[in-house]
């Protein structure tokens, strides 16, 4: 049973500047809570009971509103990078608090109205290295096109690896849930800042590490921007997700 996870929630936010400048993104109100709060409550009603969230841009904040996790119902921890190090070098410089068994990322901005155990145990079942859940939309290509066969397998995220591919593939978003077995960390270099979806992924699939797709037409709301912020405020004050 998989029951570790960890929060992307290093980012400076950006494109929700000047807002981000006191507060991170993580932690801005979404329907009266911050948004890790609902974060928080999905992995926790999935069954998972251990987080690691890694921190850098106004850290200390998320630190003192998170806490140990308790009123959570989790117990969490925290990976410090003195330096951002994107998606895939903040998961490995957590490797050693996510220890060698499988476990979820999940964004610090965006949310899904999904069972997380369903998506665990298809995990389970798939004997892959990596499980994306994956949605259809017609902007996929914002978010980076995760192409998937016929059988859900990943063959292409973003255009990569750029080998050619003789089946039709079909093109979904990647709204950041993904379950990965340990030995994803053999395909990350110590110490340094990359993507995971531009580096990690294309190795992975390279090597022929099996990687599948969970197809989901669940809601879906990210606070990437100033815009999406509102939207997403007003959608789980009028109708909140219930996974």
């Amino acid at each position: 049973m998989i029951h570790r996870a960890m929060v992307l929630a290093a980012g400076r936010g950006t494109r929700l500047a000047p807002l981000t400048d006191r507060l991170p993104k993580p932690l801005m109100p979404v329907a009266g809570r911050p948004m890790l709060a609902h974060i928080l409550d999905f992995l926790c009603g999935g069954g998972i009971d251990e987080v690691v969230i890694n921190l850098h841009h106004l850290g200390h904040l998320i630190e003192r509103e998170i806490g140990d996790g308790g009123r959570f119902g989790l117990r969490i921890r925290y990976s410090w990078e003195p330096e951002i190090l994107d998606t895939g070098g903040g998961i490995k410089r957590a490797q050693p608090l996510l220890g060698n068994e499988p476990f979820v990322v999940a964004n610090g901005d965006s949310l899904l109205e999904l069972r997380l155990g369903e998506v665990l145990d298809a995990h389970a079942m798939g004997g892959s290295i990596a499980t994306m859940a994956v949605r259809p939309a017609p902007d996929a290509a914002r978010w980076g096109v995760v192409e998937l066969d016929a059988d859900d397998h990943v063959r292409r995220i973003a255009g990569l690896p750029d080998d050619p591919v003789d089946v039709p593939l079909r093109p979904f978003m990647f709204p950041g849930l993904h379950v990965f077995e340990p030995r994803v960390f053999d395909y990350m270099r110590p110490d340094a800042a990359f993507s995971i979806t531009r580096e990690t992924y294309p190795a992975m699939l390279r090597a022929g590490e099996p990687i599948r797709g969970y197809v989901t037409e669940a809601r879906w709301l990210t606070i990437d921007t100033p815009a999406e912020l509102a939207a997403a405020d007003e959608t789980l004050a009028r109708s909140p997700f219930r996974p």
